[in-house]
């Protein structure tokens, strides 16, 4: 293996790092997650995501101002560190690994219902254990094909969504696949009205739609392997956000239009019990197809952002020195290894609870989610501050600093409350000062371990 000092490979260009952020964002918790959404707030879950969205286009931009001067492969745990303290940089970096293991459980998860489509009699952890193998193994080669990899994975979504998209707005117009008579848009407001559960469906909403928005950081973790950083990364924050906007709105206000919010369960994607319930099964068929690509997409990326931010963490002394090694073909392999293990657990509770483990999981990810948010809001008021003399010279700004900083922040203080409010995610809201205080005692022996010394930054 080389020395982390020979450097990763910058091997991605801008096409590469916007689908390597959609690969993080579209998936199960558009494909899967919105089915629990959709119960809360009904058609108005189209409100949800725009809100939702707002807020994480501001913090991007908030890390995008900090990537293009900085483009350094560990993100806003390197910026936390150099800009606020030793402990926040601990914090964030191992909050994030840890937040992207349990996406990644919960894409195993969701990989175990999908394949129970065709395979009912499938275990899902049988169908998870034979998926963590092989996306391990593509998490193994360089950089650029990794990157080609994730493309096409979420070429396949993007195609899918429009193709559905399309598809439902013939239904509605011209009733093509359901007897020729056109839908209309009766089911958004017929079955209690486009808001049925009133404002506080609503915000509860709110919490299962930041879950599906989580990975989009993705585009700061790239910024150490992007060919032309100060280019691409800003190319990447604006882009990337409308089209996330476009398709999760897009696609889900055709869902609602063609089907009753209310007929949609939580035994699979609502997009394929939809298709499926019209009487359109080979559409049934390709969209499961999809959703499960989807799901190995996020998968892949999580391994990917996992293994980066190792090495980061390592770099920086904030974990064993073997991390920050690369393999010949400038692959953080030890990082890759070590994160696909630990989503091993995935498998054994798919065993030990199955049908029961989603939700767990999104719950714990949401939290680890707002820690990592938080951070990077609060690092840019510290980067800016020091950029105080020169702050008219940053190239990628963020619009209405510090106010937006502000809202942002406020907002995640409300979805942390809001989660108190919802059975199934009491629990990680309770125990997330017993994970900050694990962070500190980690960061404490960290310390005092006496061979271990800190990078310069």
């Amino acid at each position: 293996m080389n020395s982390a000092n020979n450097g990763m490979q910058r091997g991605l260009k801008n096409r590469h790092i916007q689908m390597i952020a959609l690969g993080g964002a579209i998936g199960t918790g558009l494909f899967y997650g919105s089915a629990k959404t959709i119960q809360l707030v009904g058609p108005a879950i189209t409100l949800s995501y725009i809100i939702g969205g707002t807020i994480i286009f501001m913090i991007m931009r908030m890390l995008g101002e900090m990537a293009v001067e900085e483009p350094v492969s560990g993100s806003f745990s390197y910026y936390a560190y150099k800009y606020w303290g030793e402990f926040p940089g601990f914090l964030s970096g191992w909050n994030y690994w840890f937040n992207y293991i349990i996406v990644s459980m919960a894409e195993l998860t969701a990989i175990g219902i999908y394949i129970n489509f065709w395979w009912p009699d499938v275990p899902h952890w049988l169908s998870a254990l034979v998926c963590l193998i092989i996306i391990t193994l593509l998490n193994l080669i360089e950089v650029k094909m990794y990157g080609e990899l994730e493309f096409w994975f979420a070429i396949i979504k993007v195609v899918a969504i429009i193709g559905m998209i399309v598809l439902g707005i013939m239904m509605i117009f011209t009733g093509i696949g359901v007897g020729g008579t056109p839908l209309g848009f009766e089911n958004l407001w017929a079955h209690g009205g486009f808001m049925p559960n009133g404002m506080w469906g609503l915000l509860l909403s709110l919490v299962i739609v930041m879950f599906s928005f989580g990975g989009i950081e993705l585009i700061g973790i790239t910024a150490g392997e992007a060919d032309n950083p100060k280019k691409s990364i800003p190319q990447a924050v604006n882009q990337v956000m409308w089209r996330i906007l476009i398709f999760y709105i897009g696609a889900l206000t055709v869902m609602m239009i063609i089907y009753p919010w209310n007929k949609i369960g939580l035994d699979g994607s609502p997009f394929v019990q939809i298709f499926s319930n019209m009487g359109i099964p080979a559409a049934a068929t390709i969209l499961n197809v999809v959703v499960l690509s989807a799901a190995l997409s996020v998968y892949n990326s999580g391994i990917y952002s996992n293994a980066r931010m190792l090495y980061g963490l390592a770099q920086q002394g904030n974990a064993p020195k073997f991390f920050a090694k690369l393999s010949s073909k400038g692959v953080p392999a030890v990082g890759v290894f070590a994160s696909s293990a630990c989503t091993l657990l995935a498998v054994v509770l798919n065993y030990l609870l199955p049908g029961k483990v989603f939700m767990y999981l999104i719950a714990v990810a949401v939290l680890s989610a707002i820690i990592s948010w938080t951070v990077i809001i609060i690092a840019n008021l510290k980067f800016r501050a020091a950029h105080s003399a020169d702050g008219d010279k940053l190239a990628f700004k963020v619009p209405w600093h510090p106010y937006s900083n502000y809202v942002c922040l406020a907002f995640m203080i409300m979805i942390v409350g809001l989660m108190l409010q919802i059975d199934d995610m009491k629990l990680s809201v309770y125990i997330m000062p017993l994970w900050l205080i694990i962070l500190w005692l980690g960061f404490k022996l960290k310390q005092n371990y006496k061979g271990n010394k800190t990078i310069e930054i």
